[in-house]
């Protein structure tokens, strides 16, 4: 069964499997609607192998986010949401940007974070992935939709040939992957340029494991090792010949392992 819709704020979500709830909180989208179509089965094809044993609410950012809007402002509208709909703390799982808002979520409301997991995500952006997603912002507001799509997804491989095919993949879709420049893709891509929450990584007290590629385009081995060693008893496992991850099975198994620990 899957069942969409928006929960308080216009905030959409998704929800699939059985079994005790974790909260995924995706990558850079888009937009803030409602997934359907293309869209809705991209998404499921991520959540799906966390929901074989899980109830797994994949949850956006509200749609209509302000000019200014920061990661802060995203996470607290993360834990109000939380807080009605479980009303305890919940496992999170975080994506890429979707990481950053998750981190930001852990040291600023850890009551409603039971155990924090991080997919290719770091206490601030790599300067690659900076430069990319400053490109990608650029090209949006230019209305050039297939340049921005090339540079978000150029960071996406592990080495120079699979970064090159991902750029012209990227090309090829174009407004499929990034649409033509959504307020709310703009803002999320401003929130998360400023975004640096290193230096407040001791403060989260929830037990945390980091998931990455070694060859990360976007945050690159060394910055995914600082986050971990700077979260007080946090875990990393790193697939070595892998660039920017998403959830799939390899991914997915010792994820499930790690919240299904006593």
């Amino acid at each position: 069964m899957v069942e969409t819709g928006t929960v308080a704020g216009g905030m959409p979500y998704l929800r699939t499997g059985s079994g005790p709830p974790l909260v995924f909180l995706p990558g850079i989208t888009a937009h803030h609607r409602v997934p359907a179509g293309p869209d809705l089965r991209f998404q499921l094809a991520q959540v799906r192998p966390l929901a074989r044993t899980r109830e797994v609410w994949w949850l956006n950012r509200r749609p209509g986010l302000p000019t200014g809007t920061s990661m802060a402002d995203l996470a607290a509208d993360h834990a109000a949401a939380l807080r009605g709909l479980f009303g305890d703390a919940v496992d999170v799982l975080g994506v890429s940007t979707g990481g950053s808002v998750a981190l930001q979520l852990a040291v600023d409301a850890p009551d409603v974070v039971r155990r924090l997991v991080l997919v290719s995500a770091a206490c601030t952006l790599g300067e690659r992935g900076r430069r990319a997603q400053r490109d990608a912002a650029r090209h949006l507001r230019a209305g050039r939709p297939r340049r921005a799509a090339a540079a978000m997804m150029g960071i996406m491989g592990a080495g120079p040939l699979t970064r090159g095919a991902a750029t012209a993949a990227g090309w090829l879709l174009g407004s499929t992957f990034v649409g033509r420049g959504d307020p709310d893709l703009q803002a999320v891509i401003d929130a998360e340029d400023a975004f640096d929450l290193c230096d407040r990584l001791p403060a989260i007290t929830a037990r945390t494991l980091l998931v990455g590629g070694a060859h990360d385009g976007c945050y690159g081995r060394a910055l995914l090792e600082r986050t971990a060693a700077r979260i007080p008893g946090a875990r990393l496992i790193l697939f070595p010949h892998k660039g920017h991850l998403g959830i799939g099975p390899a991914t997915a198994r010792p994820v499930l392992a790690f919240l299904d620990e006593p």
